[in-house]
């Protein structure tokens, strides 16, 4: 056992419950039970136990349920408990006559503390006051709980405590168990909409030998076996893109990608993305399909396309705005980025409007920052910003209108960015001069642009059909779902930075009150 880890279960580092419910283990050993078995046996869930009760089964019906003791109410020879499984809960009835000799007095009372799982067998009940219970015949430990259960009044309710021990944040506060069925239903939904309109889903490699699709700084790992340097991926576009070379016509992806950069309320440094490609479309068609698409997960996941987040109410149905990347900073600033073509002159502008840019970002990054402070806080019902400049978009197709602008957009809500898409470049010359471009750009201190996929233009050179690429962060959309200010509220396990002291301990309840319930 590691050093630091020690303390774990050292007596004198434990408090006054956690010592009293490390000597019930003791004693529940001593006494030749098993406080941790491998087996037991489960014939209903609670919800299914509560559901006999309405059909037409006996009133009486044996059953054996399992789960956490959430409250116990000692009254001489018999209890009362509440047992809480993941279906529901219900009230469980305790005999000292009902049990074997000895057992009541000497375990049940002696050892039992809130928050461990047993099972009970026994016929359903109704009480004299007509709460629904079982009435045990048998009771089983299946797990000891050393540590005693957060405060039953206040929860827990310091985040950075919450997203550390999200296993006691699930326990405490049952809203925040809602928040990740909520997500689930999220993905579900996802995969219902994009499966009845053809797409299939496909697994795309996670450890990529060159990185690419995004404007991110990867993590990079190596292969020992292999002696080969290989990157965490920050996208799933190249590949999928090259499934469309292959043949199919509409692919979809949902997994994790990873990207070294900064944390804040709309970014962790690994998350859950969606990206689709389409064939035969362009950004117009993904464009319809977005819109179409969260509005149906919304009404999947909410019962309607109207939302309030954090007190706006944002209307997702179809069709959202359209506005140009120009025209959106050009009204929110004043400044119209294509009459500075050169960065140190764009920088000059902005800093008349009190906006004092990074002195290292070129030009692309300059109206980046123009968008993400000037107008993406602003953008609250849902938006599309379309034709992006051609310098940020490294693998969207050209506008033949203008040659400066490309036809990408990105769309927002709740004043954040949720997807980004485009009408993807299918000609492997100008692909190759745009990745060359990058390359440029790499080599004068840009980390985050892209590098030369030589495989990527060979597949490019068998022939891509007019494609529409779509990409989306879904813990932002579960966020925007869910009412969620922060994207730690939406990842079960959010990245937090080291923790070098002892973890502070939680509000549980009190000595006085866990004993006069147990």
């Amino acid at each position: 056992m590691a050093e630091s880890s020690r303390y774990l279960f050292d007596p004198e580092r434990l408090s006054d419950q956690e010592q009293s419910r490390l000597h019930n283990l003791e004693q529940i050993k001593a006494a030749g039970i098993d406080p941790f078995p491998a087996r037991v046996r489960r014939t209903h869930t609670i919800a299914q136990a509560r559901a006999l009760f309405d059909g037409d089964s006996d009133p009486g019906a044996t059953v054996s349920v399992c789960g956490r003791l959430k409250r116990i109410r000692i009254m001489g020879k018999m209890s009362f408990a509440d047992l809480e499984d993941g279906s529901g809960q219900i009230q469980i009835v305790v005999r000292r006559d009902n049990l074997p000799d000895g057992w009541y007095n000497d375990i049940w009372k002696k050892y039992v503390d809130l928050g461990d799982f047993v099972g009970v067998t026994g016929p359903l009940v109704t009480t004299k006051t007509g709460e629904q219970s079982v009435e045990a015949t048998d009771v089983q430990f299946l797990s000891k709980a050393l540590k005693p259960m957060p405060d039953k009044w206040h929860g827990v309710r310091d985040r950075e405590t919450r997203y550390r021990r999200r296993y006691v944040d699930l326990l405490a506060n049952p809203e925040v168990r809602d928040v990740f069925v909520a997500r689930a239903k999220t993905l579900a939904a996802l995969r219902r909409y994009l499966d009845s309109e053809g797409f299939l889903e496909v697994e795309t490699p996670i450890l990529q030998p060159i990185y690419g699709g995004a404007a991110a700084r990867p993590f990079v790992t190596h292969h020992n076996q292999l002696h080969q340097n290989l990157y965490l991926r920050i996208s799933f576009e190249l590949y999928l893109k090259r499934l469309i070379v292959g043949g199919y016509d509409r692919v979809y992806e949902i997994g994790r990608d990873f990207r070294n950069e900064g944390v804040s309320f709309k970014h962790n440094p690994e998350f859950t993305q969606l990206e689709f490609y389409e064939a035969y479309t362009d950004y117009e068609g993904v464009m319809r399909r977005t819109e179409e698409m969260v509005a149906f997960v919304a009404q999947e996941v909410t019962g309607g396309t109207t939302i309030t987040y954090q007190g706006h109410e944002i209307d997702l149905a179809p069709p959202w705005r359209r506005l140009t990347l120009r025209d959106a900073i050009r009204q929110a600033t004043g400044i119209d980025y294509e009459a500075y073509p050169e960065a140190e002159a764009l920088a000059e502008a902005m800093r008349g409007i009190g906006h004092d840019p990074d002195p290292n970002s070129n030009w692309g990054k300059l109206v980046d920052s123009l968008l993400a402070r000037h107008v993406e806080p602003n953008l609250i019902q849902p938006t599309f910003l379309i034709d992006y400049p051609r310098d940020v978009s490294p693998l969207a197709k050209g506008d033949l209108d203008d040659p400066l602008q490309v036809e990408r957009f990105e769309g927002f809500a709740a004043g954040m960015e949720l997807c980004n898409a485009f009408s993807e470049i299918n000609d492997p010359i100008d692909q190759l001069q745009r990745f060359v471009d990058e390359n440029y750009r790499a080599r004068h201190g840009d980390e985050e642009a892209h590098p030369i996929d030589e495989d990527y233009i060979e597949a490019l050179s068998y022939g891509m059909p007019p494609t529409g690429g779509f990409g989306m962060g879904v813990d932002r959309l579960a966020m925007l779902l869910t009412d969620k200010d922060t994207i730690r509220e939406v990842i079960l396990f959010p990245h937090l930075r080291s923790l070098k002291e002892e973890p502070a301990a939680l509000d549980s309840d009190s000595e006085e009150s866990e004993a006069a319930e147990a």
